[in-house]
């Protein structure tokens, strides 16, 4: 027996609980992983209060992330004892995911933990830091330098807005952080932030066309934010789009693209090729410091995971969650 969260709906409703569960919960795969840490996402919250249509399968242990150790495999690709971590592939939605002491994985989802890092840090780095480290990865495909000019980040107070902040001043940009929380200028710029800015200066219907600034950005906002993003980005400039948190529309134009040369990145961090994955791990510990850590995570027991997600949905937890699934 271990411990989960465990999402259930049936003729008494939608619930998540932390419970005693069996291996009979586990679904299939060809690695079973003692997990250490998962994290709780803005996915996650959605899964675990019902707000969204992210669980696709009943009942089911969420967690979108996770990283343990090789318990059993039936793969040359692992053997027991190595340390691994997963993110996305459908686990917490369709796969039972990291918030439990156990879970049953496909080894072609997993990713060897990085040299240099330890499991609680590649949890509190988690989807979002390997999302924001596939946005600035893609800026620099695109030619992006830092002598570029201005990199705007939208949502900047969340889990990817801090990471990607972090990460793009560690690399040598000038970052313009956008906030709906101005009380926290100084946690932002202490991330690396040169400028804060109101995010109603972005939320609200725009211009096709509005005076030219970024060189490039990295948006988890999506809809009139990411429209009004492109509309200010230089000819040439780069957006790189990783979110939805105002909507999945995009009420722009296509004039920044025909006339400007803009280009529009899609993020997918899901269903990413391993060899990217690798790619954008190995980054991460050779770019972020121990100190990124500690400033941007907070780690809570698996007892209160649930009652987290809400607080995460009503807009009440900044950065990263890491959930000890041992405590």
């Amino acid at each position: 027996m271990f411990k989960g969260v465990l999402i259930e709906k049936d003729e008494q409703g939608y619930r998540a609980e932390v419970k005693e569960l069996d291996d009979t919960v586990l679904s299939d795969g060809d690695v079973v992983v003692s997990v250490s840490y998962s994290t709780i996402n803005y996915k996650d919250a959605l899964a675990i209060t019902g707000k969204g249509l992210v669980v696709r399968k009943f009942p089911l242990v969420p967690g979108i992330d996770l990283v343990g150790t090789v318990e059993s495999s039936d793969t040359d690709r692992f053997k027991a004892g190595d340390q691994v971590l997963l993110n996305g592939f459908g686990v917490g939605e369709v796969h039972c995911g990291g918030l439990a002491q156990k879970a049953r994985l496909n080894s072609d989802w997993l990713v060897p933990l990085p040299t240099g890092l330890t499991a609680k840090q590649a949890m509190a780095i988690g989807t979002a830091g390997y999302t924001a480290m596939l946005s600035v990865i893609a800026l620099e495909k695109h030619g992006v330098t830092p002598e570029s000019g201005e990199i705007l980040v939208t949502g900047a107070n969340g889990g990817v807005g801090s990471f990607s902040i972090a990460i793009l001043a560690k690399l040598g940009y000038t970052v313009v952080a956008s906030t709906g929380r101005p009380e926290e200028s100084d946690y932002l710029k202490s991330l690396g932030a040169s400028e804060i800015i109101d995010r109603s200066s972005l939320s609200e219907p725009g211009r096709p066309l509005a005076k030219e600034r970024w060189a490039g950005a990295i948006d988890s906002i999506g809809s009139h934010t990411l429209a009004n993003v492109c509309a200010s980005t230089q000819y040439g400039g780069v957006v790189a789009a990783c979110g939805l948190a105002q909507g999945m529309d995009l009420p722009g134009t296509v004039a920044p693209f025909i006339l400007r040369g803009v280009t529009l990145a899609g993020i997918d961090s899901v269903m990413r090729p391993i060899a990217d994955r690798v790619e954008a791990w190995n980054r991460l510990a050779e770019i972020l410091e121990p100190s990124v850590f500690e400033d941007v995570a907070n780690v809570i027991s698996l007892s209160d995971a649930v009652s987290t997600a809400s607080d995460l949905i009503a807009g009440q937890v900044r950065g990263r969650v890491i959930v000890d699934v041992n405590s």
